[in-house]
């Protein structure tokens, strides 16, 4: 399980274990809040071809899928 600061998350990098569309390497560009202001999701751009993906950010903490920085 990945630990992961929220108030550090924005512009962090992340690597996907397993690449889907060639695309593994992704930066985090925006932050997407609750209404109590909360981090609910984030949109994670993809590296290669700049495709967006919005997600929870509490997928991150899964190892088995996402691997923090670039590998």
């Amino acid at each position: 399980m990945n630990q992961i600061n929220p108030d550090k998350l924005m512009h962090s990098k992340w690597t996907a274990v397993e690449a889907k569309h060639k695309e593994r390497h992704f930066i985090i560009t925006k932050l997407l809040l609750a209404d109590d202001k909360t981090i609910s999701h984030c949109e994670l751009q993809a590296v290669i071809n700049k495709h967006v993906y919005v997600i929870d950010w509490q997928q991150l903490k899964d190892a088995d899928c996402w691997m923090m920085g670039w590998k």
